[in-house]
């Protein structure tokens, strides 16, 4: 019998993080419960219908598919930690789990995964565009189109991605740096491959086109980073897409959270909506501060014999844990932790019928202003009047997610975080207002006002209030050089014991294939503390 037989531990929060994690506790023969505060489970990813319209509210981005298919093979006392994270079959070119059916068998009892071409479609402000999907021939033909003098710099540049992937996803991906020693003894291979200068920096060495600077360095904003501030290792990002593809789940990511919740549950695991935390209980036993529990805001209290935070990294330590517990993780601290920019996000449903779309499923659409625009949401703080989108029409691959002869969509504005003061209230409708003439008068969607029959939208106040984001932030603490690897908030709380964090805020950072592999390693840290044979 091992040490975590009728154990019970407890986790914080159902995204995508406390799922994947409460899956491997369960198979790791834990008694696991999430509480969530929300009616429903996804957190960042929860969805909203409305009107006959279903709208992912979060991420919409689906990669690295094996990682979701390790998920939905374990078993309960198979927690399979042991086996290797980037097996032989899943590496290397035509050797994707996703050739010829989008999931792996496992997966494919749960959820319908489609791979989506292109990846990208990429608009500039001038009205030309990419379209990037990860096929080589395919991607010089493009870069011949915009900018032939940079094909040279092209090759050069997969050369290097390639090797940044290779040593920093594939080899490093699932290190944990709990202490110096491990960050040390990787920072040679990193100053080598050049990964710790900016993203922008890095990719600006190898092509001279504004455009293609772009497009071969915008991918961090879909996980919380300036491409201006992240560290070239992000380069890397390119290359998960390139080598697994980019996914949809049929039915929506929300159809991605249900299958887990499934899973969860059939491994024996209990979830608890509408159960927001007031206080993570922690006793003094010695010298040992140990979390043994927590309270719900609606007076119920649950003991445990560990208790995980998949919730916003700084609103655990400052709102859910009393100060004096907490010496390393103290205000100070967290409070000078920088986070991430929020969003606006738009949904909106609109008639079809007559409509001639000339979009694809995930589109990209810059402003004017790069360089400028990211410095201002992510340095200066501002709300410019210029803003870039990320419009999502899933309807064009599932038209299961709109009434008859309808689309649904979300246009996503990236946005400074509430450190700035703004008010929302005021700022909101004005900005979307703006946002829908935009696409409309552009063309990206004819007569979008006349056809339009439903529409929200959620500002950072949301993030702030019902995700209970630390000034609204939408991915966690801002992925720069200073807050990565071993600086990164760690999953294994340095204050307080049976305390662990996963998810978007902490090792190793934002995104959903991140998010899962941090799970991963949360899961191998309670392993060792508890001494459970893996």
């Amino acid at each position: 019998m091992t040490k975590s037989e009728g154990k019970i531990a407890i986790i914080i929060g159902s995204g995508f993080g406390g799922l994947s994690l409460g899956i491997r506790l369960q198979s790791l023969g834990f008694h696991t419960t999430i509480v969530e505060k929300l009616d429903g489970p996804g957190g960042r990813a929860y969805m909203r219908k409305a009107n006959g319209f279903t709208f992912d509210m979060g991420p919409t981005v689906i990669t690295v598919p094996h990682f979701i298919e390790e998920l939905f093979a374990l078993q309960r006392g198979q927690p399979m930690l042991d086996a290797p994270d980037f097996p032989a079959d899943i590496l290397g070119e035509g050797k994707r789990i996703t050739s010829g059916i989008s999931g792996g068998p496992a997966t494919s009892n749960y959820v319908k995964l489609v791979p989506i071409l292109p990846f990208y479609r990429i608009y500039f402000d001038d009205g030309s565009y990419f379209d990037y999907d990860g096929d080589p021939s395919n991607t010089r033909e493009q870069i011949k189109r915009l900018a032939p003098q940079d094909l040279d710099g092209y090759e050069r540049f997969h050369i290097d991605a390639k090797a940044v992937f290779d040593r920093g996803f594939v080899q490093l991906g699932y290190t944990y740096f709990g202490d110096v020693g491990t960050m040390l003894r990787v920072l040679p291979d990193l100053l080598r491959l050049d990964a710790v200068r900016t993203l922008f920096s890095f990719t600006s060495k190898y092509f001279s086109s504004d455009k293609l600077r772009q497009v071969f360095s915008f991918e961090p904003l879909l996980v919380g980073g300036s491409p201006l501030n992240v560290p070239a290792i992000y380069a890397m990002i390119h290359f998960v897409e390139k080598t697994w593809g980019i996914h949809f789940a049929m039915g929506g990511t929300g159809a991605l959270i249900n299958a887990l919740v499934r899973k969860f549950e059939a491994l024996g695991g209990r979830i608890r909506y509408n159960s927001e935390v007031a206080m993570i209980n922690v006793e003094r036993r010695g010298m040992k501060k140990i979390a043994t529990g927590l309270h719900l805001k609606n007076g119920i209290h649950m003991s445990a014999d560990l208790v995980v935070s998949n919730a916003d990294y700084a609103n655990t330590y400052m709102r859910l844990i009393a100060p004096q517990h907490r010496l390393f993780q103290s205000d100070i601290r967290v409070k000078l932790t920088r986070q991430s920019m929020s969003l606006l996000v738009i949904y909106f449903g609109f008639r079809a019928d007559g409509l001639k779309l000339d979009l694809r499923h995930h589109n990209i659409i810059l402003g004017p202003r790069y360089e400028g625009l990211l410095r201002d949401i992510f340095d200066r703080k501002v709300l410019s009047k210029d803003f870039s989108q990320y419009l999502h029409i899933p309807t064009l691959t599932d038209p299961s997610l709109a009434p008859d002869g309808h689309h649904a969509a979300y246009t996503l504005i990236p946005v400074p975080n509430l450190a700035n003061g703004a008010d929302w209230s005021k700022l909101g409708e004005p900005l979307v207002n703006d946002v829908l003439t935009f696409l409309e008068q552009r063309g990206y969607i004819p007569e979008l006002q006349q056809r339009l029959v439903y529409k929200s939208y959620i500002t950072p106040d949301y993030f702030d209030g019902t995700l209970n984001s630390w000034l609204g932030n939408a991915f966690g603490p801002e992925p720069v050089l200073t807050q990565s690897a071993f600086f990164r908030p760690h999953n294994r709380s340095e204050d307080i014991h049976n305390l662990y964090l996963v998810g978007a805020g902490t090792q190793p950072g934002g995104g959903t294939p991140s998010v899962m592999m941090s799970a991963k390693m949360t899961a191998r840290l309670i392993a060792q503390d508890f001494a459970v044979h893996h």
